[in-house]
């Protein structure tokens, strides 16, 4: 059984840190489980990503699909913010760094991101990510906000970033349409 930590920051984000199988031939991880989220609904669909390093991807949110995200090569850093409205957590912001870490040693950690937590990386080095959804793609319900945005404060590693045209171009978060905003869901 993996190790399952509640962020300390933004409610309903968990970490976890699997549990390593592994011997003279290497190492075996179960990286994901449905069991592990009582809470979060079946993923549907599995991704991946590989970034060159400097790559900012995000900050990017849905508000009605969850991902789960693993970094099995290379080193990310991660960014998250509280968009939710009600939430106890509203406009926090945690940064954490998935995969290699700047010690040399590797983390083989995983993040879930529940509906309405803005979420995005920036590569810091050539690296994959993989990430599950709860629904399938959506144009509608990807939606997107500023990257640096100063209300948000985000720690990226990164000086001068290569984004997409969509991602240069996402409003702060004071410029959020009300349609977009996301609300906190209570949990039942």
């Amino acid at each position: 059984m993996p190790d399952l930590t509640p962020s300390e920051l933004i409610e309903d984000v968990l970490f976890v840190d699997p549990t390593i199988h592994g011997d003279d031939r290497g190492f075996f991880i179960e990286t994901y489980r449905r069991q592990w989220f009582p809470l979060g609904r079946e993923m549907i669909q599995g991704n991946r990503g590989d970034r060159v390093a400097g790559c900012l991807v995000g900050l990017h949110y849905h508000l009605h699909q969850s991902d789960y995200w693993y970094v099995p090569r290379g080193r990310a850093r991660v960014v998250l913010h509280d968009l939710r409205q009600g939430s106890p957590t509203d406009g926090a912001t945690q940064c954490f760094d998935l995969g290699e870490q700047a010690d040399g040693t590797f983390s083989h950690r995983g993040v879930y991101i529940p509906p309405g937590v803005a979420h995005g990386f920036a590569s810091l080095t050539d690296m994959t990510i993989t990430y599950l959804v709860d629904g399938y793609y959506n144009p509608a319900d990807e939606l997107g906000v500023a990257w640096d945005d100063p209300q948000i404060g985000a720690d990226w590693g990164l000086d001068d970033p290569i984004l997409s045209e969509r991602d240069g171009k996402n409003p702060n978060r004071a410029d959020i349409h009300p349609q977009w905003q996301p609300h906190h869901q209570l949990r039942t």
